[in-house]
């Protein structure tokens, strides 16, 4: 395996990613915003083929979301996923000027909390804070 990383992936890969570890594909024209308007994007490649990625979205102030964050069956289990969040993290820290701060966001899916808590974030619900929650919202066809 020659693993490398880059910093683009096309949307066709990104939606071969997402298919991959189960999730729904994302219409192209959305798909392709969404990439086009990310924070920070990683993604990992076996020479040419996108086998994992992450991407951080927010506001570019004090809001950051990790979404994304999908290494292929076929390559979990090699410490991708780890080597992208630290990018993921450092580039969050490498961004803060002196006395900023960021809340940092993610969805972990099922059974994938412990990873997470591995980069210090804190599982929901909690002492302080209550379950996260999401949606889907489909426009009729």
């Amino acid at each position: 395996m020659e693993l490398h990383f880059q910093n683009h992936i096309s949307v066709a890969h990104y939606n071969r990613l997402r298919l991959a570890v189960g999730w729904n594909a994302i219409e192209e024209t959305q798909a392709a915003t969404g990439l086009r308007n990310t924070l920070f994007l990683t993604v990992a490649c076996d020479g040419t083929l996108p086998v994992g990625m992450a991407r951080l979205v927010g506001d570019g102030g004090y809001a950051a979301l990790i979404c994304d964050v999908i290494v292929h069956p076929d390559y979990q289990g090699q410490h991708i996923g780890t080597q992208m969040m630290t990018q993921v993290m450092a580039h969050i820290r490498g961004s803060l000027a002196p006395g900023q701060a960021v809340m940092i966001n993610l969805m972990a899916a099922k059974d994938r909390e412990g990873f997470y808590e591995s980069f210090g974030f804190a599982a929901r619900p909690n002492d302080r804070q209550g379950a996260g929650m999401c949606q889907w919202m489909r426009a009729e066809p």
